[in-house]
């Protein structure tokens, strides 16, 4: 499926390139009304990043991410800082349909492993993002600034046995660059661990780049920067995933 996605800063809609705080973008002001029209013209679900969130998860504003999913019928799946079984179960609680789940599940395995058991794995989504150096896909954390020194594998070794159902992996070089995924790094993995739904991420600038990802065994595609700049529509995207 087709996952559009918005990444808020005070309530704005913005992009940052290569994860960087200081290369912002604004496009909009209403993420409520941004999200009704992805959700109207066919997207069922939504990815929403609180990066007021990621970079204080005490500054995370859950009135307004309730309002907003309250808002909206799509279910969303929402990250952004979530470093704590009450950053989880308050963002389930806001309305959020599953909760994305980064650097936390690579600094602190055990207590997200704790999490599985609690909230069940089709609750939580693992964001791995990888830099891929000599060919082994290394796990960064910490907006990106911080090698984990584990690989995609290792962690996905370590979840699988607790049910992991969803893993959302962007390959850092590609992201925010409509350059294109990484399709054979896509392939790889779907390849090696069928039974977990990948979400690809990072890249997409064009319909060919999704229509690229088609054979990959991906079962999401989350397209960010290019919706918003027009890229092309949301309808445009979801007929050609279906590959029409």
């Amino acid at each position: 499926m087709i996952i559009p996605a918005l990444d808020l800063i005070d309530g704005n809609i913005v992009r940052l390139y290569q994860g960087d705080y200081a290369q912002k973008t604004v496009y909009g002001d209403n993420p409520q009304q941004q999200f009704s029209l992805y959700h109207s013209a066919g997207a069922n679900w939504l990815h929403l990043v609180d990066l007021d969130g990621a970079k204080n998860p005490d500054g995370r504003q859950l009135d307004v991410i309730r309002q907003l999913l309250d808002g909206v019928p799509a279910k969303i799946q929402i990250g952004g800082g979530v470093r704590s079984a009450d950053d989880v179960r308050n963002l389930l609680a806001a309305g959020a349909a599953r909760v994305v789940v980064g650097s936390c599940a690579v600094k602190q395995k055990d207590e997200v492993a704790k999490w599985f058991a609690e909230f069940g794995p089709e609750k939580i989504v693992l964001a791995l993002d990888v830099n891929i150096i000599d060919g082994e896909k290394r796990v960064a954390v910490s907006g990106w600034q911080e090698d984990s020194q584990e690989t995609l594998e290792s962690l996905i070794r370590f979840y699988q046995p607790l049910g992991l159902r969803h893993v959302l992996c962007t390959d850092i070089s590609r992201d925010g660059t409509l350059a294109g995924s990484n399709v054979d790094l896509y392939k790889e993995v779907t390849a090696e661990y069928p039974d977990i739904h990948w979400q690809s991420s990072g890249g997409i600038g064009s319909l060919d780049d999704i229509a690229a990802l088609r054979g990959t065994g991906v079962s999401g595609v989350i397209v960010g920067r290019a919706l918003l700049e027009g890229k092309f529509t949301t309808e445009e995207a979801i007929a050609c995933w279906q590959g029409e």
